[in-house]
């Protein structure tokens, strides 16, 4: 494993790999704590990132490794008019491994193309966010203890939401149904559509969560995202489209879980928090231990 740019190149057995390395990373933490010992870790996020960009930290910081990088790309010579290009050339001579957010679509495989040193791909723009998909792919098999024959609804932003469009092909690569839930103006793009056709993967479309609830092991919710619309307006009439309540969540199965890639404005009421069906904090925390895998997989510490 040398760059980890779209989850498109990982099989089913790469993933359950993947998701078995995390696992033995999150029991067995104090096997892996100077795995990396000596290792420098360079985080670029030319985009804002808690969860992503600290959870990457952590795991290296877990491993042994040390971090430079910067959340703020004004403070950076990209602000003169340096190109993507040009920077990925400089911080290959500062770190073993790169972890990069960038808005721009498509920004991750133009940096790993130059890059002499394994880049990971923390979002590019609308594109994928394959480490969350990995991240919510052993958070669901962790709680659910399968992948296998699940039914899973998306709700929310399923045109702009990255993670949607990641997580839906990596599910297609197991037995499972999925259910999309959004406005129209909101829908999943074609083009996802077109992949999961290809592979005759059951699949569904609506603007009505209360029709779907009852059928769902998985409820998978994403911000509507301001930052993504164009036109103000836009936003505005789409907004608060969905809020998940406990009202809403009586409607499911006991067993139905709720996971959130976060962060959440108003779509997932606080009093979920606690419910036992809630595990969208957990989903964040498993971040570390995913991660702590990637990493010492890509730096061929293990492999």
């Amino acid at each position: 494993m040398k760059h980890i740019i779209s989850i498109r190149d990982y099989s089913k057995d790469d993933l359950m790999r993947i998701i078995d390395r995390a696992r033995s990373m999150e029991t067995e933490r104090h096997r892996y704590g100077k795995l990396l010992d000596g290792k420098i870790i360079g985080t670029l996020f030319f985009e804002p990132s808690t969860r992503t960009r600290l959870s990457f930290e952590a795991a290296a910081h877990r491993l042994g490794a040390s971090v430079i990088g910067f959340a703020d790309p004004t403070i950076t010579s990209v602000s003169k008019g340096e190109t993507l290009k040009d920077t990925i050339k400089i911080l290959n001579g500062y770190a073993d491994i790169l972890v990069m957010r960038h808005p721009q679509a498509g920004s991750a495989a133009e940096a790993a193309s130059v890059s002499v040193v394994p880049l990971i791909n923390g979002g590019d723009g609308t594109n994928e966010h394959p480490t969350q998909t990995m991240v919510d792919l052993y958070t669901i098999h962790k709680n659910l203890g399968k992948l296998d024959g699940l039914s899973i609804g998306f709700v929310g932003d399923l045109k702009f939401g990255r993670t949607v469009h990641s997580l839906s092909f990596a599910l297609s690569l197991f037995n499972i149904k999925l259910y999309f839930i959004s406005p129209d103006s909101l829908r999943m793009p074609g083009k996802y559509l077109k992949e999961l056709d290809e592979k005759k993967i059951f699949y569904e479309q609506t603007d009505d969560l209360e029709k779907i609830m009852p059928q769902l092991d998985v409820l998978y919710v994403t911000r509507v995202q301001k930052e993504r619309f164009l036109d103000p307006k836009d936003y505005e009439h789409v907004k608060g489209s969905y809020v998940i309540n406990k009202a809403m969540i009586a409607k499911g199965k006991k067993t139905l879980k709720i996971l959130h890639p976060l962060p959440r404005v108003d779509e997932l009421h606080h009093e979920l928090d606690d419910l036992p069906q809630s595990i969208y904090f957990q989903q964040a925390h498993n971040g570390i231990p995913v991660r702590m895998a990637l990493l010492s997989m890509v730096s061929g510490a293990l492999k």
